[in-house]
């Protein structure tokens, strides 16, 4: 069943608030001159990123450091990964990164390098996540996983009372279990579910095209530094592992501290599957930036801090975003709506564990129920 196309975006009153913020954005792109997409300090960040992943490797192999010189430089993998994925990755599959799409694409197969699928993470994000933003039944970011309760639901037990304790171990296996099952699992759902519609010839040449992904990624990091460089098998486990920890964790706060929060809205659509409220407007409701005086927090998330704004205008290119923001938060104003801003990262970070522990307390889901 196509649950999806089933929801719909049907305010009670038709508001001006979009197209009086677009046309002031577009007005801002005119005045000053300026591109959406990526500039030079764009391309230097991608190559910083890309070399913070790529550079740690080529040392470990043909140097073969000490135990303790291996993990750092492992840990600035995760970290170049992750940077990577918010920064270069993701503005280039919003088409964000390049005025010209061919640029956008190869960008985009960036997220190859985690050993990830480009297609499920298009149809994750761009369609699930930024259409449906915080709606528990179709938003992936917040889709109930069993163990970790990220929006008021009643069916809270009482191991959820911890999960503000728990919950940061799994942030830090996502990648990895992205890598090894979350890709095919999916692929698979978003068949049945209507989402992914192709023919059945199409969807193999897909899957053999993930599963190919897969193993030259891990040819490439345990076969080759193994099998060509004799660097123990356990020690690249464990690199590996530490790797992908550092790189889940990094990726999942971010991204939680900007929908996961206090004062965010999680609307659930009617029995006719329409949600009552203007796109826009939803889109103010259930995001909140965090730290917007941090440049270089900033820098290094990829704008991700100014969610709201990507959010809102998720084609231009992420080094825009923090001269966009006074101009979303006066016309917001203008028109009686909340723009929620986290000041700084810890603010943030305590709001995501303060969520945490409501959504995992039974009787205050019940009450909502």
């Amino acid at each position: 069943m196509d649950t999806y196309s089933k929801i719909k975006f049907h305010p009670a009153q038709k508001s001006l608030f979009f197209s009086t913020l677009k046309k002031r954005v577009d007005d801002y792109f005119e005045q000053t001159n300026k591109s959406r997409y990526g500039n030079k300090a764009m391309t230097i960040k991608s190559i910083v990123l890309l070399s913070a992943y790529i550079v740690p490797f080529i040392i470990l192999l043909f140097t073969n450091p000490p135990l303790w010189i291996s993990l750092i430089l492992w840990v600035v993998m995760g970290l170049g990964i992750s940077g990577i994925g918010m920064s270069v990755m993701h503005d280039a599959n919003h088409g964000a990164f390049s005025k010209n799409p061919t640029v956008n694409k190869w960008m985009g197969y960036t997220i190859n390098l985690a050993g990830v699928g480009v297609l499920n993470w298009k149809l994750q994000h761009n369609i699930l996540h930024h259409t449906y933003t915080n709606v528990p039944e179709v938003d992936e970011d917040i889709k109930d996983r069993k163990v970790i309760k990220l929006f008021p639901d009643s069916g809270a037990t009482w191991f959820h009372r911890f999960q503000w304790i728990y919950a940061f171990f799994f942030y830090g296996i996502l990648t990895f279990y992205w890598v090894l099952i979350k890709d095919f699992l999916q692929f698979y759902t978003f068949i049945k579910s209507g989402l992914l519609r192709q023919s059945i010839a199409e969807n193999r040449k897909l899957l053999l095209g993930l599963i190919g992904i897969k193993v030259i990624y891990f040819g490439l990091l345990f076969v080759l530094p193994v099998v060509v460089f004799n660097i123990p098998f356990l020690e690249i486990l464990l690199g590996f592992s530490l790797m992908h920890f550092t790189s889940g964790l990094m990726l999942t706060v971010i991204f939680q501290l900007a929908h996961s929060v206090e004062g965010t809205h999680y609307p659930v659509a009617n029995s006719k599957g329409v949600i009552e409220n203007d796109w826009a407007i939803h889109q103010l409701e259930t995001t909140v930036d965090f730290s917007p005086r941090n440049k270089w927090l900033g820098w290094y998330v990829g704008g991700l801090n100014f969610q709201i704004e990507h959010h809102l205008f998720p084609k231009v290119c992420h080094v825009h975003y923090a001269a966009l923001a006074p101009i979303v938060k006066e016309t917001a104003e203008e028109f009686g709506l909340n723009y929620c801003v986290n000041d700084t990262f810890m603010i943030a970070l305590k709001s995501h564990i303060a969520s945490l522990r409501k959504f995992g307390t039974p009787h205050f889901n019940e009450a909502i129920g």
